[in-house]
């Protein structure tokens, strides 16, 4: 079974062939931010430390939300992108701060 490694969150997970990152994430608690979850809003946009032989073909979804400088540095959206075998991903401080931001207008929003 592949297995993915959540390295910001310290999780390891074994999974299905063909499972989405995403869900795997929300399912196992891999702690992987997310918004819509359907290829809209980019929050779920992930580095692929190690495994990109191992993912699904890039999605058009993808380049239009990342642009084709952000796939070539390694990064994907974890709702558009189905694992074949062991991969590792990250997420760092700068999605972090953009989350933190995006929660901020929320909360604002609401008042």
């Amino acid at each position: 079974m592949p297995a993915v490694t959540f390295q910001t969150s310290g999780k390891i997970i074994e999974i299905d062939k063909d499972a989405n990152l995403l869900r795997t994430s929300i399912r196992y608690e891999g702690s992987v931010p997310y918004k819509c979850g359907g290829g809209l809003c980019g929050t779920c946009k992930v580095r692929i430390v190690a495994g990109h032989e191992n993912l699904s073909k890039v999605m058009k979804k993808e380049v239009d939300r990342l642009g084709e400088e952000k796939i070539k540095e390694g990064y994907r959206l974890a709702c558009q992108t189905f694992i074949t075998g062991d991969v590792t991903v990250a997420w760092g401080e700068e999605d972090l701060e953009r989350l933190k931001k995006i929660a901020e207008r929320r909360i604002n929003a609401a008042k």
